[in-house]
């Protein structure tokens, strides 16, 4: 019986290649004429004989019946009538625990010099989000190992954070302390637009040997073509996607959602599309719920995303850092003010929100955590009256409150890039610090 099924499948086989031919090259916009294929699948562009080259592209879209592709490399030997072969899947990858500890492209090809081991699974790179009702709730907290944001916005197992901040405010520092000091299993760290010199100092700086013994590193840099940077994001999602069907904690972290919103803006305005919300496309504002709801929680594992967002001018409220805000459950504000005054990490607490952190923490917690903010928030509001001395000891309760704890609040928020936190040593330096505040 098997025979004969395996004879059918045979017969229906269809064993003819189809190829289509260049028309012509338009900025970052290959137009042929053919091969057959549908829009995300991966084309070969065989270049001029004499340079014998193969240059991976894809397929973005259809004009006049003409085959719009965008490529995943150069297109400097293109020429018109190059042939166009259709190989009929969309982009995968290899996926497996030999990539662990590995730092690849965004076609899953090594930046080592030693070959991928073998034993890797091929994986679509491209998903659809889970069905909302088969994720389970986030229950549990995980530890970051940063002690201001284990105490006051807890992250929960599953849980997706932005992280806003302009440039030069401590971004990848924060990222590269969370991937060492994390309870997660593995780290999957997407660098989309980074420059190269960055590239090598985040991997041996900030990461450490420590930290890649445990992480895969996507990396795709700001002189790649736009669309290996918009893949660089899907399949550092992918790869966490594989760990958490196989039951591990994940920590996905993207550095930055940004940088993939501005390589789709650019994709956009090629393929035709009108510059709508400050110069951004509307397929940026459709594929960014997309990518972000693509991790979380599911039967088997979870995946805990940090994506850092590029504020420019420090404006929180531009269209990305606000598209991205109202999709994650939660976001911490890294505030240029701070970083200039020595507080390291430079995290506003009361910018920030994690929006699951009453579920996954206890009462005693969450009130500590509640007078801690009362007290820095009280010394803020009153802070310009207390440095020029109009402030009278007495006037206010809760004003000599704040400004007896207020060097202690201040310790207690920074914290040494090499210094590791455990969760609960942390929630018990937040319940010291509020009862001391006499000494």
């Amino acid at each position: 019986m098997k025979v004969n099924e395996l004879l059918e499948d045979i017969e229906q086989l269809d064993t003819f290649k189809r190829y289509g031919k260049i028309h012509r090259v338009v900025g970052l916009m290959i137009e042929s004429k053919g091969p057959e294929a549908s829009v995300g699948e991966v084309c070969v562009i065989h270049s001029s004989p004499k340079k014998g080259e193969k240059i991976l592209a894809e397929v973005v879209g259809f004009h006049n019946e003409n085959v719009l592709l965008m490529p995943y490399a150069e297109i400097n030997h293109i020429a018109p009538g190059c042939l166009v072969e259709a190989t009929g899947n969309p982009l995968q990858v290899k996926v497996g625990r030999g990539l662990v500890g590995q730092v690849i492209d965004s076609l899953g090809n090594s930046l080592f010099e030693d070959p991928l081991p073998k034993g890797l699974t091929p994986y679509p790179t491209e998903q659809s989000p889970p069905n909302p009702l088969s994720r389970p709730r986030i229950q549990e907290p995980i530890q970051v190992g940063v002690r201001s944001i284990d105490t006051l916005l807890t992250t929960g197992k599953g849980q997706r954070v932005g992280i806003f901040a302009g440039s030069g405010v401590g971004k990848s520092t924060l990222m590269g302390m969370i991937a060492r000091n994390s309870g997660a299993d593995i780290n999957v760290i997407a660098l989309i637009g980074e420059r190269g010199r960055e590239v090598r100092e985040f991997i041996e700086k900030d990461l450490g040997e420590e930290g890649l013994k445990k992480s895969i590193v996507v990396v795709a840099t700001s002189d790649q073509p736009a669309l290996m940077r918009i893949k660089g994001a899907y399949t550092a999602t992918a790869i966490s996607e594989y760990f958490r069907d196989i039951g591990y904690d994940v920590n996905l972290m993207m550095d930055s959602v940004t940088r993939v919103a501005m390589a789709q803006r650019e994709v956009g305005l090629a393929t035709g599309e009108p510059p709508t919300t400050k110069g951004y496309t509307p397929s940026v504002f459709a594929i960014l719920p997309k990518l972000l709801e693509r991790t979380g929680t599911n039967q088997s594992g979870t995946i805990t995303a940090f994506y850092t967002v590029l504020v420019d001018g420090d404006d929180l409220n531009e269209p990305i850092a606000d598209t991205v805000r109202g999709i994650l459950d939660g976001h911490f504000v890294l505030e240029r003010r701070l970083a200039e005054q020595g507080q390291f990490p430079a995290i506003n607490v009361l910018k920030s929100i994690s929006r699951v952190m009453n579920q996954i923490t206890s009462e005693a917690h969450q009130e500590a955590a509640e007078h801690f903010r009362s007290l820095l928030a009280t010394y803020e509001e009153n802070q310009e009256l207390i440095q020029i001395g109009a402030y009278k000891k007495g006037s206010s309760r809760e004003v000599d409150e704040a400004i007896q704890y207020y060097p202690h609040i201040l310790s207690f928020l920074k914290q040494g890039v090499h210094d590791a936190v455990q969760q609960e040593e942390a929630i018990q330096q937040l319940v010291e610090l509020l009862g001391r505040g006499d000494t």
